[in-house]
């Protein structure tokens, strides 16, 4: 019997047909495993997960590991975008255990889910030194049937270690100059000055990271914070890890030039990146950076946008070669043959020049990824421009990507912050209406009566997962960057109450956050993690919404609470910055103030008013926060008080409780938030 099939995860209904008698995570499943007196094989992964759909082909799709399992197990699977929590903990254990972690995650647990054995992924057959699964499948039932009580020792002591595991926190103190100098110097020690990017490969987009250094230029003038930030756009802009036809990135480069991804593409690294290149052209106008940032925002709501009005959380890498197999990244490399089909022999061999197409290939068997030359003038922009439409609604004929449609709130809080800010930036409504509309699923789907958030939803249907920190911060960031850009003070009200709830119950007495909330469902340990992954941790998400929200509000609380959680980044933010950017970008807004724009005007369609408003958007204040409404309005408190200057639309600007003189000139506020 195979309980998945009512489960709203596609993940988890990709394996509803398999043999194995999978459960989801419950209370049910380790109820069965003690009525049964057998150990858990806990798999944990997510629907774009490569190495996943292998391990299910493999070996979850197979009748004799299957029979296997459900004799000697209770097999447990979970969705780790849908169970952030359970994903966490195990991951901890998996990490402390092997030193490496990753996905699929393969954990064999005791009734009472305490961890014992771990690994990621194993193959079928014994391969590189690993013994394959079945191996490892007999070992564990050997040992669970012969040494029971050194198992059940050994998963006792795993749970007492990583009960004492502690947060290095920082205290009250909030970090200052000298640990933002020092987190600069780290980054500069880890920058890849011929490749752009941290470290050697795999290489991520180090979106978080990319955000402290836009911020520390503004802040202190520093060229070196922007040459890292500007030359590590363009590399990846230029490189396989960005769509050269459809835009959008990918998730990672498995090689240190940015040149072969792998292949999926998820929504929060996308709305990440988009918000990233639309702060560098704000900050620089670069053309590359403005045409990075609408063709990611086109990206997520041409191919990520669900019929509800979120967004989906992900592409897969995978998809069919046409040949009934599937195939990592076949969707989207050419070879020279696949181009001159197309184009025709003339265009093909310009084609190729251009986007780097060789006859040996940058990929698997003879193909290549897309890239960027270093020179595009040399190329003809019209021929180019007709060559890429070609390739792609060619492209649009193979079979595509498949798409996990589960809607994740902090994901799509994340996306409705990038989307706001693009369109108000390039004067793209349609990119507002669309932020607007995730806002709204996310309010109307997603929070309850008591502004409590569900992590999850699929086709309109809420899941049953209770949010986690940073669902609430990152929607709760969405939802200030639409107060910003919209004037709405609905969107503030929304994010008071979401940051509230995470005061009550996600914050200890000394101001350190909990990744679950205090009556969520107990696990071995409760979640707590400051550190940036693919995504900001709620712990300094929260931060920068609590930040921001006192900005708008004056409300000492929530600022004194942002100050508190940064405490972290004092003592994590010189020592390991490639992993608190995040972080390290909210430091970067609470040094500076952060700085408070309101702007009054006669009517909200009014031009000068329009002007001005648009001038405080595009200021590179770090963590500048705007208000716009006519005077005498009480919808943003930031409004309160502020008068037309002769008649006209006006501008006031504050940081630390002292105010510049208001102005009506557009010019003279650009320069107060340009420095």
């Amino acid at each position: 019997m195979n309980r998945l099939a009512h489960e709203t995860s596609p993940y988890l209904l990709q394996h509803a047909d398999n043999p194995v008698d999978w459960w989801p995570w419950s209370a049910e499943a380790f109820d069965e495993a003690r009525r049964r007196n057998v150990p858990v094989l806990l798999s944990v992964g997510y629907s774009s997960c490569h190495w996943c759909h292998v391990m299910a082909h493999e070996s979850f799709e197979d009748q004799a590991t299957a029979a296997y399992l459900n004799e000697h197990f209770v097999s447990v699977k979970v969705d780790r975008e849908e169970r952030p929590d359970v994903d966490a903990v195990y991951m901890e254990a998996v990490q402390a255990a092997t030193g490496q972690g990753g996905w699929p995650m393969t954990v064999f647990l005791t009734p009472d889910a305490e961890p014992f054995y771990f690994g990621t992924y194993f193959p079928p057959i014994p391969r590189h030194g690993m013994p394959s699964f079945r191996q490892v499948l007999q070992g564990v039932h050997q040992a669970w049937a012969d040494r029971r009580e050194e198992v059940t020792e050994v998963a006792g002591k795993i749970v007492r270690d990583l009960a004492h595991r502690e947060i290095t926190y920082g205290g009250t103190r909030t970090p200052g100059e000298e640990e933002l100098a020092q987190a600069l110097l780290g980054l500069t020690r880890e920058y890849d000055p011929q490749r752009g990017g941290f470290g050697a490969a795999p290489k991520f987009p180090p979106s978080m990271v990319i955000e402290f250094l836009l911020r520390h230029h503004a802040r202190t003038g520093s060229e070196g914070a922007l040459q890292m930030a500007q030359d590590t756009c363009e590399r990846m802009a230029r490189g396989g890890i960005y769509d050269q036809l459809g835009g959008g990135f990918a998730r990672y480069s498995v090689d240190r030039d940015w040149v072969v991804p792998h292949f999926e593409k998820m929504l929060y690294d996308n709305a990440l990146l988009c918000r990233v290149y639309a702060h560098l052209w704000r900050a620089t106008g670069s053309e590359l950076a403005r045409r990075v940032a609408l063709e990611t925002a086109d990206f997520l709501v041409r191919e990520l946008r669900t019929s509800e009005g979120g967004f989906a959380s992900a592409l897969d890498a995978d998809s069919d070669d046409g040949t009934g197999e599937h195939v990592e990244g076949a969707y989207y490399v050419w070879t020279p043959e696949q181009l001159a089909e197309v184009l025709g022999p003339e265009d093909a061999e310009y084609a190729a020049q251009y986007f780097g197409v060789t006859e040996e290939g940058t990929f698997e068997q003879g193909s290549s990824v897309l890239q960027l030359p270093q020179q595009e003038g040399v190329f003809d922009a019209q021929r180019i421009e007709s060559i890429r439409r070609r390739l792609l609604e060619r492209r649009a004929e193979r079979p595509a990507p498949g798409r996990d449609d589960k809607v994740v709130a902090a994901w799509n809080g994340l996306a409705v912050a990038a989307l706001a800010e693009t369109g108000a930036y390039f004067d793209r409504p349609d990119l507002l209406d669309a932020a607007i509309g995730a806002a709204d699923l996310l309010v109307r789907l997603h929070m309850d009566e008591h502004a409590r958030l569900a992590r999850t939803s699929k086709d309109g249907g809420i899941g049953a997962n209770a949010g986690v920190l940073e669902d609430y911060a990152d929607v709760a960031e969405g939802f200030l960057a639409l107060a910003s850009v919209t004037g709405e003070g609905v969107w503030l009200e929304f994010a008071g109450f979401l940051l509230d709830h995470v005061l009550a119950q996600f914050a200890d007495e000394t101001g350190a956050l909990y990744d679950t909330a205090a009556d969520a469902e107990k696990l071995i340990r409760r979640p707590q993690d400051p550190t940036d992954n693919a995504t900001p941790s709620g712990w300094t998400a929260a931060a920068g919404a609590l930040l921001s929200y006192a900005a708008q509000t004056g409300s000492e609380r929530h600022r004194t609470a942002a100050e508190r959680a940064l405490g972290v980044v004092k003592a994590l933010g010189p020592r390991v910055p490639r992993f608190t950017g995040w972080g390290l970008a909210v430091a970067e807004a609470l040094l500076d103030g952060p700085r408070e724009v309101a702007v009054v005007g006669p009517a909200a369609d009014d031009p000068a008013t329009r002007a001005l408003h648009r001038t405080a958007l595009l200021g590179t204040a770090p963590g500048a926060v705007v208000a716009v409404g006519t005077p005498g309005s009480d919808e943003l408190p930031l409004l309160v008080d502020r008068p037309l200057v002769d008649g006209a639309p006006t501008a006031y600007v504050c940081r630390n409780f002292t105010c510049d003189a208001p102005t009506t000139d557009p010019d003279r506020l650009r320069r107060a938030l340009s420095g």
